[in-house]
């Protein structure tokens, strides 16, 4: 994908199976927006194809895709009750149909008293809220969401979190692009992190762990955590901290120097690599029926 002599996304190639939520991850200007753009003919791309169990991508299919992108597309000035029935409209429901979604929905997210009031009244979250029932309200088998949770608070996150979980339930393949470690290791089956329009890893949590190697001790305490060979401090607070270990050095050896150092040990669990130390390796501290999809 170029644009001018620029080339934005290079050689990339990737697969989400059926039923999977696959996370589509890379810190800004990677080419993650792009890279969906060009999949879904929104931007024309110089070369690849985009293929939905085996057969080209192309405008027929729209009916069965949820698409959430990261700038938002309400029609502000109309009431939320009538946008959402104007988009399901659009998706192939009845006007009954679409109502029907659009009060259910509002009711679980805690937006039912918002119904009739004008879309650019509402905050920002709640505006999210219903972009994301406009985008599930056709039951698509595919969903890209970009960014969901943006501009969400934890309750609201979780809210958002839970509904993506009942579409996967009821079949749907979900492909996410977040920012949001927790959340992809919460959700997905597999990643991809892009780099410079490049694939810098890609599989499942624990391939994609295994490729950066080490480990991390997640450290409760009481007192100071002293420098060693044995480990790197990645995190330091009052009372917890997270160490680094090369896969040569044992783990009692750590908790023996933190021990005789005169550290009070309260919790002390060892686990792979975080995806956000390894997030943070790759783009710096500074970084900010259900279907089969492939990409070629």
């Amino acid at each position: 994908m170029q644009f001018g002599e620029k080339k934005v996304i290079d050689g990339l190639s990737f697969d989400v199976a059926r039923g999977e939520t696959f996370g589509f991850l890379g810190s800004n200007g990677s080419g993650k927006t792009t890279t969906i753009r060009a999949l879904l003919g929104i931007y024309r791309p110089t070369s690849g194809t985009l293929n939905i169990n085996g057969q080209v991508f192309g405008d027929g299919f729209g009916a069965r895709l949820g698409y959430l992108p990261e700038e938002r597309g309400l029609y502000k000035k109309e009431s939320v009750l009538d946008v959402m029935s104007y988009f399901g409209r659009l998706k192939g429901l009845s006007r009954n149909e679409a109502q029907k979604f659009s009060r259910e929905y509002l009711d679980r997210v805690d937006l039912a008293d918002k119904a009739g009031q004008r879309v650019d009244k509402l905050s920002g979250g709640e505006q999210q809220k219903i972009q994301l029932g406009v985008t599930i309200m056709n039951e698509p088998e595919l969903l890209i969401l970009d960014e969901p949770t943006k501009g969400f608070d934890p309750v609201n996150r979780r809210l958002l979190m839970d509904i993506i979980e009942d579409s996967k339930r009821a079949g749907a393949t979900v492909m996410m692009v977040t920012h949001q470690m927790e959340e992809v290791e919460r959700l997905c089956d597999r990643i991809i992190l892009l780099k410079d329009g490049k694939s810098e890893a890609y599989g499942t949590i624990d391939e994609v762990q295994n490729q950066f190697g080490g480990r991390t001790i997640k450290l409760k305490y009481s007192g100071r955590v002293p420098d060693s060979p044995h480990y790197q401090v990645t995190l330091r607070e009052t009372n917890y901290a997270e160490l680094a270990l090369d896969e040569s050095v044992d783990e009692a050896q750590v908790l023996h120097d933190l021990v005789t150092s005169g550290v009070v040990v309260r919790g002390f669990v060892a686990s792979k690599r975080s995806l956000d130390d390894i997030f943070i390796q790759v783009y710096g501290e500074n970084a900010a029926a259900p279907l089969a999809l492939g990409v070629k």
